[in-house]
């Protein structure tokens, strides 16, 4: 943990000229919420989903003398030189690891880091070694603290929130600092905390049980200026919308007056627990304030998992009927579930199944049950002695590892079942069966958000990569969900099949195991380019590595001076196709080399961008400045020990 009681030598102070602060967001591995086959495919010029409201509302706590910037390396590279004085890191736990990259680069360059974010919240103590200074729990009195400590040139080491943050004293967002043209939606934030008490969730650790709301004015505020910015899609981030139906139902009056007033500019979507089924005057007051989608922790179909965390909300009525009746106002429902509770067995798994086919839910996030830090479970866990030591590695709780020992099933079990259960799901015939399942309870006509001619061109490109580019046995099953869909619901048959064919593709990729015929492919290739660039192998110029192992493939190319200048060139095609064909992930290692080489190089790296997120660049530093990587089409490594 770092010392609190230590300020930390920092620059002189300097009233002369204003602080240069570089806030960054680190780049987020893939994970189901990540959407790449519709990011890459369907909607160009997208590049993720939500940008970093943490970052934008902190950048309007700073000091209004201070000069601020925020990168998003999930849009946008990250500057490896930047004419700053300080830099501030948030992060997930899912960006712990590149969030720790980032951290020691710039430190290693000479300025002062910042580490912030929920993960920095949940765990400081694994900050001390990488931050000058950590930023621990909500931002709005300790960021301000910090600042006029900088400003004084005594910062301390550790920045941590004790009390109860007034979210009325929370500054509108700079959303002004963000490129929001490359999101897909924008998050705003009514209310913090949640009053329930799923002994999982970390939310009730970092905000509590009673939930605080911001005022009316405040959003309108917000939304006057996303207005002004052209954005359409805004996404309400709290934890839980309708923690406080009173707040709640005060708002959606809001909304919907702001939105007659304002033409209906915005679609909304945001996060509630399934009791909303039971209040009429909610599901009526978010579909009057033209809500499209909430997301719904459901987590399990079984009544004992849900008493043992004690989730007994869910209990109140009949979870499909629930369901439904939210679809009869409208409203589209995505949902979370999770496996691996005490009471769980490999029989669970098929009720699971059962469950999100008959719900009609598309986007249903299954995940591994996972301890996270602070939470009533992993003290539980910790006690039983069922904790996995797994280094922080297990954060996305979509992808098949976690960190606890399952009761009723061994762990092998619980993981190969988990991918069973993926592959069900992405199916194409489970898609086509779950839109006509939802097809039968949706109300009132679904809103896209996007205009006419947007619509028109991202059905096209539907067409032509979902359909046209697909194997043949997929037809059957969109004319299966088309013919019984209304017109008034084509738009949202189009964006479940967008959404199912995204979550087919990472599961091909993140979930399911390689084959047999997809390794053979791997090693074939491995031997092509060996046998090709010999010359080059007996020289020393290349290394080439193969990884086989359960978990998939992985090739590295290890690229130094006197390459064949045609290899970049030859190299291309076999590792575009390779990534086309497989899971494989791919590392380009590059040390010192002239001009001409890397601008061979260069054109290598363009070729590939479209599989970018699974190739790691490695270069060396006397040459990055020769070869500029876009960090966030690629992996840019920043730390790699042993490198001169």
């Amino acid at each position: 943990m770092p010392d609190a009681s230590k300020p930390q030598a920092g620059p002189p102070p300097d009233r002369t000229a204003p602080v240069r602060l570089l806030l960054v967001n680190p780049r987020f591995p893939e994970s189901f919420w990540s959407f790449r086959w519709a990011l890459g495919r369907i909607l160009p010029g997208k590049r993720a989903v939500n940008p970093p409201l943490g970052l934008a509302t902190l950048a309007a706590l700073c000091p209004p003398h201070w000069s601020v910037e925020i990168v998003d390396e999930n849009v946008e590279t990250v500057p490896l030189r930047p004419a700053v004085d300080l830099v501030g890191v948030c992060g997930m736990g899912v960006q712990f690891q590149r969030q720790q990259e980032l951290l020691r680069y710039y430190r290693g360059q000479g300025y002062h880091v910042v580490a912030g974010g929920s993960y920095a919240s949940l765990c400081p103590e694994r900050y001390g070694a990488m931050a000058d200074t950590v930023v621990a729990g909500e931002a709005e009195n300790i960021w301000p603290a910090f600042c006029s400590d900088y400003e004084r040139g005594r910062p301390r080491r550790l920045y941590q929130e004790s009390g109860i943050v007034d979210l009325e004293r929370s500054p509108v967002p700079r959303f002004d600092l963000l490129k929001l043209g490359r999101y897909t939606t924008v998050g705003v934030q009514f209310s913090r905390g949640c009053p329930f008490r799923c002994d999982f969730c970390d939310i009730i650790v970092m905000f509590g049980r009673r939930p605080r709301t911001k005022r009316l004015e405040q959003v309108g505020a917000e939304l006057d200026l996303l207005r002004s910015l052209g954005v359409t899609n805004v996404f309400f981030v709290d934890d839980n919308f309708i923690g406080n139906r009173a707040k709640a139902g005060e708002l959606l009056g809001f909304l919907a007056g702001y939105q007659r007033r304002h033409d209906y500019r915005f679609r909304f979507g945001t996060q509630v627990s399934l009791n909303l089924a039971e209040d009429r005057d909610l599901m009526r007051g978010l579909r009057e304030a033209s809500f499209n989608w909430v997301f719904i922790g459901i987590e399990s179909p079984e009544e004992a998992s849900l008493r043992e965390i004690r989730k007994t909300q869910n209990l109140r009525h009949d979870m499909l009927e629930a369901v439904r009746i939210i679809y009869a106002n409208g409203i589209d429902v995505l949902a979370g579930f999770i496996v691996g509770f005490d009471h769980d067995t490999v029989e669970t798994f098929e009720r699971q199944h059962r469950f999100i086919v008959a719900s009609g839910i598309q986007v249903a996030m299954v995940g591994l049950l996972t301890a996270l830090p602070r939470t009533p479970l992993y003290a539980r866990l910790a006690l039983e002695g069922r904790l996995i030591d797994a280094g922080g590695s297990h954060c996305d709780n979509a992808k098949p590892g976690t960190n606890l020992v399952p009761k009723r099933m061994s762990y092998a079990e619980l993981i190969a079942a988990y991918k069973a259960l993926h592959r069900r799901l992405s199916g194409d015939r489970r898609i086509a069966q779950r839109i006509r399942n939802k097809l039968r309870y949706l109300g009132h006509p679904y809103q896209s958000g996007y205009s006419r001619g947007m619509q028109l061109g991202i059905v096209a490109r539907l067409i032509f990569h979902g359909l046209l580019r697909a194997p043949a046995s997929r037809l059957p099953w969109f004319l299966h969900s088309l013919v019984a869909c209304p017109p008034r619901a084509w738009a949202l048959l189009v964006a479940d099949w967008i959404a199912g064919l995204s979550i087919q593709d990472y599961v091909r990729r993140h979930i399911g195991d390689a084959s047999a015929t997809e390794r053979r492919r791997v090693r074939a290739t491995v031997e092509s380019i060996r046998r090709r660039w010999a010359h080059c192998l007996q020289r020393g110029s290349l290394q080439v590595a193969l990884e086989d192992d359960p978990a998939g493939c992985s090739v590295t190319l290890a690229v130094k001076r006197g390459i064949d200048r045609r290899f970049f060139a030859g190299v291309a095609g076999r590792l575009r196709h390779l990534l086309r064909r497989s899971a494989v992930n791919i590392t380009l290692r590059i040390d010192a080399m002239g001009r001409r080489e890397c601008a061979g190089l260069e054109r290598l790296l363009r070729r590939l961008a479209a599989d970018g997120d699974r190739i790691a660049v490695d270069v060396d530093e006397r040459i990055r400045h020769l070869l500029p990587v876009d960090s966030s089409v690629f992996h840019l490594v920043l730390d790699a020990p042993g490198r001169h």
